[in-house]
């Protein structure tokens, strides 16, 4: 019997009650343990699976907003208990949540729409983000979320350090700090057979060469970014900590809903003239939301904290990506990386403006119905120019297992 809970995705207290019905099943195998605090004093808590000293980490939580890692860690955990094979040389371990702080503020675990997704959405600015932090802070002001996450790394230090990540409408794609030679096959089979499309052209990873279909290899350090302006550079985050031991990192991506256009890899007959198209409309949604917010300002006198510094966090990111997106278009541009672009500058100010408009709810600030219909009408846009359909939670949580796992063999191998 399944400990997850169904049709929803779980809050870290009922992670943490999960966990420790697993390590009381086999005390022996099984250990829960804290690693940290929090910045507001939550425990960071570790699931360690046997004893060997061959090691996999796992980690959800590190973005509030993609809650899918939380089902897929607790499905994992079981099944590692349950399939010896797995564990016979290999001990395997699950860094619960690793922002306790956001996914306390990211307030949807059951969300019906696009739109009902935003009412609750959170994710904290770049600098507070565990895994993005040493990509934009000094290693004196890393936050003790990083601190922990780094600290477990360099105990065990894995072979493989699996992150598990998600977006809110798109496709599944993986990105790799090194390549793992095979992964790709398994990877789009599993998408195939749950139906969910595989993201070709995901500008999270755009320039990266590819190993395969949706499988993305991060390029070495010290070549240029493909956005310059995006302060956070994934070569300088945690993801790269276990490198010093030998080992490497996958980052596994499950869409909420899916979008079967993403997956196209046609040319685009005129890639130059729609993405100068969709940085205008990334700066004039972005313009609409500082409006709201710069009327708001004050009235808002003496508020602050994570909604709305994430809220600027994301309105400062947008001229300098619009103007990366116009000066230094990719090669050889396909249908699915400008319908990736489409999604990415439909997202900023929608999260932006979903994250001010519960700062003014908060308020009761009478500027929060205007913004709750302008975040209503970008979700319902976002969703019927892309077709969402929602993907049932079991199949994001047995693709993203899948991946987990056959990430974990085939570098293994590799590793040996």
């Amino acid at each position: 019997m399944s400990l997850l809970p169904e049709q929803r995705y779980p809050s870290v207290p009922e992670m943490v009650m999960h966990a420790r019905v697993l390590a009381a099943r086999v005390p022996g195998l099984c250990t829960l343990r804290q690693v940290g605090l929090s910045r507001a004093g939550r425990p960071l808590r570790l699931l360690s699976v046997g004893h060997a000293r061959r090691a996999v980490l796992v980690v959800a939580g590190a973005h509030a907003n993609e809650p899918a890692g939380g089902s897929t860690l607790l499905a994992l955990a079981e099944q590692i208990m349950d399939q010896r094979e797995l564990r016979a040389d290999t001990s395997w371990h699950f860094l619960l949540c690793a922002d306790p702080d956001g996914a306390s503020l990211h307030v949807t675990p059951a969300p019906r729409s696009l739109f009902d997704y935003h009412l609750g959405f959170f994710r904290p600015a770049g600098p507070e983000q565990p895994e993005w932090s040493p990509s934009v802070l000094p290693p004196d002001r890393l936050p003790p979320e990083t601190r922990a996450l780094t600290g477990v790394i360099d105990e065990l230090r894995p072979y493989l350090q699996v992150t598990l990540h998600g977006t809110d409408l798109g496709g599944s794609w993986v990105q790799l700090t090194k390549d793992i030679p095979g992964l790709a096959e398994p990877f789009g089979k599993s998408a195939a057979e749950l139906h969910i499309p595989v993201e070709t052209g995901a500008s999270d990873a755009a320039g990266w060469p590819a190993s395969g279909p949706g499988v993305h290899v991060m390029p070495a350090p010290g070549t240029d970014a493909a956005y310059p302006s995006m302060p956070d550079d994934a070569r300088h985050s945690t993801w790269y900590h276990a490198h010093r031991y030998g080992g490497l990192t996958a980052v596994v991506e499950v869409p909420m809903w899916a979008s079967d256009l993403v997956d196209d890899r046609a040319p685009h007959p005129a890639p130059a003239a729609a993405i100068r198209r969709l940085a205008h409309r990334l700066r004039r949604d972005a313009l609409e939301v500082e409006r709201v917010l710069t009327d708001a300002l004050p009235r808002l006198e003496g508020v602050d904290g994570p909604l709305l510094r994430a809220a600027n966090w994301v309105l400062e990111l947008v001229p300098g990506l619009a103007d990366d997106w116009i000066r230094t278009p990719p090669a050889d541009t396909t249908m699915a990386y400008v319908g990736s672009v489409d999604a990415f500058a439909r997202r900023l100010p929608l999260r932006a403006a979903a994250m001010l408009l519960r700062v003014l709810q908060e308020s009761d600030d009478h500027a929060a119905p205007r913004l709750e219909r302008l975040v209503a009408t970008w979700s319902d846009a976002f969703a019927a120019r892309f077709r969402a359909r929602w993907v049932p939670l079991e199949h994001q949580v047995e693709h993203q297992s899948r991946t987990v796992v056959a990430a974990a063999l085939h570098a293994r191998d590799q590793a040996a």
